[in-house]
């Protein structure tokens, strides 16, 4: 998300890092590239505008110009500002005092709509006897019904429908309801039409829905890929229906923000999550202070923390860190944290959240195939050799490099890899922070 906006404002600050004093024309050379940067990543020019104006306000004092480290001041003043412009009041959901709680979503087709239902429901849903319903009220897309049904059996999710022939939007969603109060479900989400664009028919057809079922929360789900597309279109759902909410779908393909940056300043509707991936969890909260940190190449290291917790128990945990602290970290030991990683999201994603390492990687990607190859070499050993790597001789490593598909010297490779790394674990148990820069060369290997 958002690399080359990141790179861009990276850049600009290491200018400024890299002097002891500021003066005012440094701060305006600096905040025009900013400018250009966001203009570039697509955000509206009015938010761009007053985004500057207030970074260069707030620079202008002599605290800053003067300062021992002016360069991280102006990041600090930057990261502040940036987590203003995302911030739009309440960003949580609230299911209110009766149950179920309904949310209703809406937006144009190719937002991907329904598949955020499903996510959504799956995050909402806190047991088998707390699961959320999911009512298949867009009647007009062809196998919309069915698409939400495949979803649901696939979570494990009750959905209501009905026969898109014989029912109206109204009647399903009325109807869907009352199921889900009498199956005791605390959340009931329905899923409702969209259109290829905005009209009157949509919006009329919306409006009527929501005045009749009353929703917790109206939310519209867009695509941020499209811009400041997805801009206009929160406009003018928002003005036409009224909305508690949005949802960015397919932020993971994002690179440049714009609408991400813009949206909440331009309509004034918080953003509540962020889809960041194809898989069903892959749909977070909306942090304001989170992402701006992401944006700067800060890290994100509460949001890491809490996939971390999602996939490693406490046990598991324990056991690591006395491994590492004991410097008997092996090669199954590496496999089982290189999968766990993976159930964490996308590598470069993960990666992302640790501070300081999007600027350590810099241009260079991750080549996620790769992390297939490395699981086949390892498992093509026998549990003595992941437990004891010394003993792979050259004729141990042709038959793992034949049996994982691979070659002998990206069998020696990962080999060398891993003793860097045994050899970083060291550092770190012994509390030598030096170890950080071989961790950085590691994933960039």
């Amino acid at each position: 998300m958002f690399d080359s906006l990141s790179s861009k404002l990276g850049a600009v600050f290491q200018k400024l890092s890299n002097r002891g004093r500021l003066t005012d024309k440094d701060i305006d050379e600096a905040l025009k590239e900013v400018r250009v940067a966001l203009l570039e990543a697509d955000v509206n020019f009015k938010v761009a505008r007053e985004f500057v104006a207030k970074v260069k306000e707030r620079c202008m004092g002599s605290e800053v110009l003067q300062g021992l480290n002016p360069g991280q001041q102006v990041v600090k003043i930057v990261n502040n500002v940036l987590t203003e412009v995302l911030d739009a009041g309440d960003h949580a959901l609230h299911h209110g005092t009766e149950s179920p709680a309904v949310l209703m979503l809406v937006g144009l087709q190719g937002s991907g709509k329904t598949t955020t239902a499903a996510k959504l429901a799956l995050q909402l849903s806190s047991g088998p006897s707390q699961k959320t319903m999911m009512v298949a009220a867009d009647l007009r897309r062809p196998a919309a019904v069915d698409q939400l049904k495949a979803l649901g059996a696939q979570l494990d999710l009750p959905v209501y429908s009905e026969d898109p022939a014989s029912t109206t939007v109204l009647k399903v969603a009325k109807n869907g309801i009352a199921e889900a109060k009498k199956q005791g479900c605390p959340w009931v989400i329905i899923d409702t039409g969209g259109r290829l664009q905005i009209d009157d028919e949509l919006m009329g057809e919306l409006t009527d829905l929501k005045n009749a079922i009353k929703p917790q929360e109206a939310i519209l789900v867009v695509d941020a890929m499209t811009g400041q597309e997805a801009v206009n279109a929160a406009g003018e759902f928002n003005e036409r229906v009224g909305l508690t909410g949005l949802i960015l779908s397919k932020m993971d393909g994002d690179a440049r923000g714009g609408a991400a940056l813009s949206i909440t300043s331009v309509t004034g509707v918080p953003i509540k999550f962020m889809g960041v991936g194809e898989k069903n969890d892959a749909l977070e909260p909306f942090y304001p202070d989170r992402l701006a940190s992401r944006i700067l190449g800060m890290g994100d290291v509460l949001t890491l923390i809490e996939k971390a917790q999602d996939v490693i128990d406490v046990e598991t945990a324990q056991e690591m860190e006395r491994k590492l602290r004991k410097a008997t970290f092996d090669l199954q030991d590496f496999l089982d944290q290189l999968r766990a990683v993976q159930k964490m999201g996308p590598l470069g994603q993960v990666l992302e959240m640790i501070p300081g390492m999007k600027n350590r990687m810099g241009d260079q990607q991750l080549d996620e195939g790769r992390i297939k190859g490395v699981e086949a070499i390892v498992l093509s050993m026998t549990p003595r050799e992941r437990r004891e790597p010394d003993v792979l001789n050259a004729s141990r490593r042709r038959r793992i490099a034949k049996g994982s598909g691979t070659s002998v010297q990206e069998v020696n490779q990962l080999l060398n890899q891993f003793r860097q790394m045994q050899k970083m674990m060291k550092q770190f148990a012994g509390g030598k922070m030096r170890g950080l820069a071989g961790l950085g060369k590691m994933m960039r290997q």
